[in-house]
């Protein structure tokens, strides 16, 4: 596949237990459980939602992203009954898609099971192998230890810090560098 067909039919990914496929309408509800959590927001630069408006509107966002082919949106679904328990995506696209961004947030309920660790595997493979990337970055703040955990699970390398990179609830924030090369991944 290439990263034309990735903006032609959205990529349905699957894992043992996650169908990782793009956001809908229908996904409202559990995306402002998700997003209005205190918690899961912390350290993503926003805001907690404050309605379900909040959750349609970023639902249309995605869409438009898709659409704009500046991001690809996958949400985190159970296998068996389809529920939304977060999402993962890639965006930031350097020139000729040799590189993106990634990034990932789960419904609280669902942290230390293994689900972001299958659904990074997932889009990391997809990623690398079918879109041609030869790199992939993520962003954190350096407080995140559960995230900061997971990027190195996965075989991300520490590459530094960005002083006060991001503007988070009143205050410039500094951010961890992460990066994953294609050969790196393969190997692991």
């Amino acid at each position: 596949m290439s990263i034309d067909a990735a903006f032609t039919h959205f990529p349905s990914l699957f894992t043992e237990r996650l169908h990782l496929r793009q956001i809908r309408s229908s996904d409202a509800e559990a995306l402002f459980a998700l997003r209005s959590d205190p918690q899961v927001m912390e350290f993503i630069g926003r805001e907690p939602y404050q309605s379900i408006d909040d959750a349609h509107a970023a639902i249309q966002r995605f869409q438009t992203l898709y659409e704009n082919r500046d991001a690809i949106i996958w949400g985190m679904a159970l296998k068996d009954d389809e529920t939304l328990i977060g999402s993962c995506l890639f965006l930031h696209f350097g020139s000729e898609f040799h590189y993106a961004e990634t990034g990932y947030e789960l419904n609280r309920a669902y942290w230390r099971q293994g689900y972001a660790s299958e659904a990074m595997a997932a889009i990391l493979t997809y990623g690398f192998n079918e879109l041609g990337f030869h790199r992939i970055e993520a962003q954190i703040d350096p407080h995140n230890t559960r995230s900061r955990n997971l990027l190195l699970k996965l075989g991300f390398t520490y590459e530094g810090n960005l002083r006060q990179r991001y503007y988070n609830r009143g205050q410039f924030e500094d951010e961890h560098y992460f990066g994953l090369l294609k050969d790196e991944w393969n190997r692991s």
